[in-house]
């Protein structure tokens, strides 16, 4: 049978899939398999061909002992959570570290923390993860989800552990307990979020449930300490050439992105930076909204754009998080995500917009803001026709 067939056979039949996938839940390690690989000795073979079949094939011990110990892990945690009220976070952690320390000690990955120290299985979780089966991971979400443990469900999605049919359970059970910091996280984590999980974060960011305010306050304590911290970069007299240009570009950057919004429009900068993802789904998306969400989303652009108009120097600084630490230069809106989310908003409820009053006079001082900006584009354009004429003139 070739490969094209086997691969074929398979994408037919699941069931194959998630068996392959029990049996061999983690990255096997190559080095010990490969080396025991022989050439398979068959009649009417030629020995010229460039492939040949082998056997001898079978996982190293230390990967089958992993797996082992994870499908005991996963056994006994399912009996746990089936009975939660007696079973505490402290519990939860004390299995989930021991099961992290075996596999450490078993590949010899040293940890270098005390156990006593906060944030131990967050340090193991970075170290060793990545050991975890597929199966195993879904189950410590859920279990950090019903206990609430949520720094070290936050450890999690930040090393990627966290994969993509994970993540409409994850944004659901987020939205219910409104964690909105994590929510905030998952935006930032998961490139490609489906268009149903966009739609559900950005209503949930646009109407703002009862008791979802209080855990938006890391996400507003972390845009202003990042204001704050790109002011000092910009003062600093150490700083020089390109560093202390990129701080300048910063500081004021990250101050139009702070002063002005409110604690849900802060989460909400995050949403409109990624929209990088298909249009379709932020259409889709758009689509959707209804007439208070879509008033706070017109309000939120606009406010943008009167940002854009009274500060044209501010403009994305890339380098900004590699080279000066200022991470949250990668999620401020630029002006092609603002005029693009007003294109697609104006596109699918153009109707509801021009009928309702309240619309119109929003749209009315956005209008003014888009006239002034493209007033000084075309002045831009045309300065810059004007040096290029000079240039060649001079070249002349």
């Amino acid at each position: 049978m070739t490969l094209l067939e086997l691969i074929t056979k398979a994408s037919a039949n699941p069931e194959i899939i998630l068996a392959s996938e029990s049996d061999y839940p983690i990255i096997l390690n190559p080095d010990e398999s490969l080396l025991n690989l022989e050439p398979q000795l068959k009649e009417g073979l030629n020995p010229n061909f460039l492939i040949q079949p082998v056997t001898g094939f079978q996982i190293s011990r230390i990967d089958a002992e992993i797996i082992d110990w994870g499908q005991k892990f996963l056994k006994k945690l399912k009996r746990k959570l089936k009975n939660p009220h007696n079973f505490g976070a402290d519990d939860f952690l004390g299995i989930l570290n021991a099961f992290f320390e075996k596999i450490g000690k078993k590949v010899g990955i040293s940890i270098g923390v005390d156990p006593s120290d906060n944030g131990y299985t967050c340090k193991l979780i970075e170290k060793v993860g990545f050991f975890m089966g597929r199966e195993v991971v879904r189950l410590v979400l859920e279990a950090c989800v019903v206990l609430e443990i949520w720094e070290v469900l936050e450890t999690l999605i930040v090393h990627g552990l966290v994969e993509h049919s994970c993540y409409s359970n994850l944004v659901n059970s987020l939205v219910t307990k409104r964690k909105s910091d994590l929510l905030c996280v998952c935006v930032k984590h998961f490139s490609d979020l489906p268009s149903s999980d966009f739609l559900c974060v950005l209503k949930y960011f646009l109407s703002t449930p009862k008791g979802a305010y209080s855990s938006m306050v890391a996400v507003k304590k972390e845009w202003e300490s990042e204001a704050l911290l790109a002011i000092e970069k910009a003062t600093d007299k150490s700083l020089k050439g390109k560093k202390i240009r990129m701080a300048n570009d910063a500081s004021i950057l990250l101050m139009i992105a702070y002063d002005g919004f409110s604690v849900s429009e802060l989460c909400l900068h995050y949403l409109i930076a990624s929209m990088s993802l298909d249009e379709l789904i932020l259409t889709s998306a758009i689509s959707k909204l209804n007439g208070v969400e879509i008033m706070a989303l017109i309000q939120y652009l606009g406010k943008w754009l009167n940002k854009y108009e009274r500060f044209p120097q501010a403009g994305p600084c890339p380098k900004a998080s590699s080279m000066l630490g200022l991470k949250t230069c990668e999620w401020v809106p630029t002006v092609e995500d603002i005029v693009k989310c007003i294109g697609l908003v104006l596109d699918e409820h153009f109707s509801s917009l021009v009928l309702h009053p309240e619309f119109r006079e929003v749209l009315r001082s956005i209008q003014g803001t888009v006239n002034s900006l493209a007033l000084e584009t075309r002045l831009c354009c045309s300065m810059a026709n004007v040096i290029e004429n000079l240039r060649t003139e001079v070249k002349g």
